[in-house]
């Protein structure tokens, strides 16, 4: 099954568009399983089984895996996700993209170590370094990012090319073109609502992951209006530290499940 069938699967199971994102700070778990050899795993997947009904996808942030060497965790819950929710859309965060044969390592990684649906890819490189990706067997999609949800995007992504932000000019590549080499989405954040408006009228229904909903301040009502396609669907809307930790107590996993709750009604489909 395709990175898109398996969306349209993931959003008909859940009725919403929310993804979780799986963001595991140490200094954050609750005291329960704070001391725990195995508290990183422990902690994702007592929010996995927390929310895994009324989300969409999942998306594990490898760098808080590789920087405290838990590595291993990272692929005991993606398999974990895929054999016990199949409905869940798994993306693996890791922004990657590079030219060769390092491309073709990147999604062996993605796709072979960690079994994603999608990962998350950087455009800057161009076509020969996505293209690996695209080349490698199976169903696994890209996410390119195209307008994201940090200030200093504007840095570069807004910069105008031939009368066009640049982040336009990735989403018609992205549309025109790779989406004919394999299954697309793009980054769009939560935090651009007028910028998420016009990459939703340049890519058509192409499924866009938006991120910034929760603790950096975009608004789920908002990003409803102006992202969503015209199916009613199209997004993956994601939310992590506002749902990781809601609370720091011993229901930290009831707590999350809340907060989840009321984000993903924000967000039917």
């Amino acid at each position: 099954m395709g990175f898109h069938a398996q969306l349209e699967r993931s959003w008909s199971a859940a009725g919403s568009m929310l993804c979780v994102g799986l963001d595991p700070d140490p200094a954050r778990y609750p005291a329960r399983i704070a001391d725990a050899r195995d508290a990183t795993e422990r902690f994702c997947r007592e929010i996995v089984d927390a929310t895994a009904d009324i989300a969409c996808a999942f998306k594990p942030q490898i760098a808080y895996f590789a920087s405290i060497g838990q590595e291993h965790a990272l692929e005991n819950i993606c398999r974990y996700i895929r054999e016990t929710y199949p409905d869940v859309t798994l993306i693996l965060d890791s922004k990657r993209a590079d030219i060769g044969s390092t491309a073709e390592h990147y999604a062996r990684e993605a796709f072979d170590r960690y079994s994603a649906h999608a990962v998350t890819v950087n455009p800057y490189m161009g076509t020969d370094s996505v293209q690996p990706f695209f080349d490698h067997p199976g169903d696994g999609g890209i996410i390119v990012l195209c307008r994201t949800s940090n200030p200093g995007g504007d840095d570069f992504q807004s910069l105008v090319a031939d009368g066009a932000p640049i982040y336009t000019h990735v989403a018609r590549r992205v549309a025109d073109e790779w989406s004919q080499l394999g299954e697309c989405g793009l980054v769009v954040g939560a935090t651009y609502p007028t910028e998420l408006a016009d990459v939703r009228s340049i890519v058509g229904d192409l499924p866009l992951l938006v991120p910034g909903v929760g603790a950096q301040g975009g608004d789920a009502g908002t990003v409803m209006e102006h992202g969503s396609s015209a199916t009613g669907r199209g997004m993956i809307v994601n939310s992590a530290r506002a749902v990781l930790y809601a609370s720091n107590g011993d229901d930290f996993a009831d707590a999350a499940r809340a907060e989840a709750q009321r984000t993903a009604n924000a967000l039917p489909c």
